[in-house]
């Protein structure tokens, strides 16, 4: 399960590397790709892996310490759950390789992941980093069978894909510092000997899911240990709770006999012996390589897959190397402090710079009334937060608000719409708190129907200096020349119609990067769409960014603003259901930008 690199760093900042032959040509979206090379670099390989290569075969990964052979009757010990070899699963396999001096090797676990591509393997970016060209991968692997026995043949390793910011330590495949959260890969293969593709050989794959937490009552990791501890060359598994490793997002499990080779292995919330299906919610892995720093064999981690390993695997399926520039990872030192059950609370958000030093910032009206200021730093991070009001009644009751250049100021004010139907500015707001508050409408029916507004640059001015406003009955309006105590001259953009009604969120931004600025909405069903360079006059295209999904009917709040390096207002905010909190940095007006997580959930 441990480091077996310490014979290996340079290969740290790799975050694809092709192996032998050419990569496949399978893309995402494709039903059935056809295998790459019709199955030749797996019969190329079965002539190397001979049964008998494969069983003399010595594992790569250091051995985990055995406990002690005397265990008292009724000690913690005897108490502690404990793996069962069995036969294997068909989504389960090893790898093979060569290591030079120390001749063949078995490696770490892999698992078949159910992707458009058909030909994706899940492991350990520390167990990936070491794979060469002669590397393959067996699913069920049944130990002194030769490649045309073994149950769905052999699969040639073709392509790695791991994050470029998962840092080993000096000499090391493993690390304990915060990128061990980053401990995942996936690898593409070829078909294998008999011109088969992975999943339609096996009949299945698991379904890649994030958690919902650390804390989940039921996972089986099912992995290959080495022969050291299992001279038959069985699978193990096991069923157990896991809890989170402090400090990291990983979670943790106590189950004995997962020994060296079982780095890799997938934890799987709903497993059935030899099932075709089943949801992984990460592999095992992480800090020291995915156990703890004594090395035992009933202590094992995993990484809780997130944005980052979703994101890797989406570059896996389309055979896409990942950006190498990212920003550095930090881990559960989170960029929003307060973790996921504090941000579930965050009931609206706006974006402007109110500290005056050219960064946007992120202000937070919260569910109890709270409201904060989280200074921007420019990197798409934040620096410590300003409460700006404690607890109240009062701010129950904003139902909407933005961030905007309103009144000639020379920072931004907030612009809040009220359960009442009042509406307020508050032109002054800063680090030392809210400001005068100067009343923009009445309390009344009028701005009740105002579901949400938007500060935007609308007319071709310089910043956010108009407000647009989606109406009830999906009407829509921008409003420009706003000065303290009036909305200046407003014209209607959209008529009433049932498709702005179902616009669940709505934002703006510089997306496009046009003088106008455009509308980003997130709908009833989860779509989400933009309207690029929307004036005072007209809305822009409907431009369809996601069709109707799932995830998104999770987006519970949704701002935007300049809050990276590139000086424009097109870094999104979304806050989900389960106080997950990203950012997506320079999003455009038909793609979403990069993801960065601000907030990890189940923290």
């Amino acid at each position: 399960m441990f480091s077996y690199g310490r014979r290996r760093s340079a290969v740290a900042a790799i975050c694809s590397v092709a192996l032998g032959f050419a990569a496949p040509a399978a893309r995402a979206g494709s039903s059935s790709p056809a295998p790459s090379g019709g199955g030749q670099e797996a019969r190329d390989a079965a002539l190397f892996w001979t049964a008998e290569r494969m069983a003399d075969a010595r594992p790569l990964d250091a051995v985990r310490t055995a406990p002690s052979a005397a265990v008292r009757a009724g000690s913690a010990a005897a108490r502690r759950p404990q793996g069962t070899l069995f036969n294997g699963t068909r989504l389960v396999g090893t790898f093979f390789g060569s290591d030079g001096s120390r001749g063949t090797t078995w490696h770490c676990t892999g698992s078949v992941i159910d992707t458009p591509a058909r030909d994706i393997v899940l492991t350990a970016a520390h167990c990936a980093m070491g794979m060469k060209s002669d590397y393959i991968f067996v699913p069920k692997f049944v130990k002194g069978a030769s490649p045309d026995r073994q149950p769905y043949g052999i699969f040639h390793i073709q392509r790695v894909f791991t994050d470029p910011r998962y840092q080993p330590d000096q000499g090391a495949s493993t690390t304990k510092k915060p990128s061990s959260d980053l401990d995942t890969a996936f690898a593409r293969v070829s078909a294998n000997q008999h011109g088969t593709s992975l999943q339609d050989a096996v009949g299945g794959g698991l379904t890649f899911t994030r958690p919902t937490g650390y804390a989940q009552r039921k996972v089986t990791v099912v992995g290959y240990p080495a022969y050291g501890h299992n001279g038959a060359g069985r699978a193990v598994k096991c069923t157990v709770p896991t809890t989170q490793l402090r400090g990291y997002r990983q979670m943790s499990m106590t189950c004995g006999g997962y020994y060296g080779g079982v780095s890799g292995s997938p934890w799987i919330t709903d497993y059935e012996d030899d099932g075709r299906t089943g949801h992984v919610i990460g592999n095992l892995g992480g800090y020291n390589g995915g156990g703890n720093d004594a090395d035992v064999d009933y202590i094992s981690y995993a990484p809780a897959f997130g944005a980052d390993a979703e994101n890797l695997l989406g570059y896996a399926v389309a055979d896409r190397t990942p950006p190498a520039d990212l920003p550095p990872y930090q881990g559960l030192g989170e960029k929003l402090a307060g973790g996921a059950s504090r941000w579930r609370k965050a009931a609206l958000m706006a974006c402007a710079d109110y500290t005056g030093d050219r960064h946007d910032d992120l202000l937070v009206v919260w569910s109890d009334g709270g409201v904060t200021l989280h200074p921007g730093d420019g990197k798409g991070g934040f620096r410590a937060e300003t409460r700006l009001l404690k607890a109240n009644t009062t701010w129950t009751h904003a139902r909407s608000l933005t961030g905007g250049t309103f009144a000639g100021a020379d920072h931004p004010g907030l612009l809040v719409r009220w359960s009442d139907g009042e509406v307020s500015l508050y032109p002054d707001l800063g680090t030392s708190g809210l400001g005068p508050e100067t009343r923009m409408a009445e309390p009344g029916p009028r701005w009740k129907g105002a579901t949400q507004l938007a500060a935007g640059q609308f007319h071709g001015t310089q910043g956010a200096t108009d407000l647009l406003a989606r109406w009830s009955d999906g009407h829509v309006t921008v409003n420009t020349a706003i000065r303290e105590g009036s909305f200046g001259t407003g014209r209607q953009i959209v008529a009433a119609n049932g498709t702005w009604t179902k616009a669940a969120l709505l934002t703006a931004g510089a997306f496009g990067r046009t003088a106008n600025w455009d509308v980003l909405v997130r709908r009833t069903d989860g779509g989400l769409d933009s309207y690029p360079a929307t004036s005072a006059t007209k809305a822009g295209p409907r431009t369809r960014v996601l069709g109707p999904n799932g995830l998104w009917k999770h987006a519970q709040a949704m701002t935007a603003g300049d809050l990276t390096a590139d000086g424009y207002a097109n870094d999104l905010v979304v806050r989900w259901s389960d106080g997950e909190t990203t950012l997506y940095a320079d999003t455009r007006a038909k793609t979403l930008g990069t993801e960065h997580t601000l907030v990890h959930h189940g923290t």
